[in-house]
């Protein structure tokens, strides 16, 4: 994971619940990083432990329309 990179994640939280997401990594901090999540417009924390895969956006979808 690299520092303004645009990946797209699959997250577990505590409770078992997952999610996927597409967020910009903005630092990583020991077991945890910090990321812009675009889909509610805010920076959150994330814990690498929860982290089921992690893959870089290589090419922007296009809206179909």
């Amino acid at each position: 994971m690299q520092r303004n990179q645009l990946m797209n994640m699959i997250y577990v939280f505590e409770s078992g619940l997952v999610t996927k997401r597409r967020i910009k990594i903005i630092k990583v901090v020991g077991v945890s990083f910090q990321a812009f999540r675009f889909t509610r417009q805010a920076k959150r924390t994330f814990t690498i432990n929860n982290v089921l895969v992690v893959v870089p956006v290589l090419h922007k979808e296009r809206e179909v329309i």
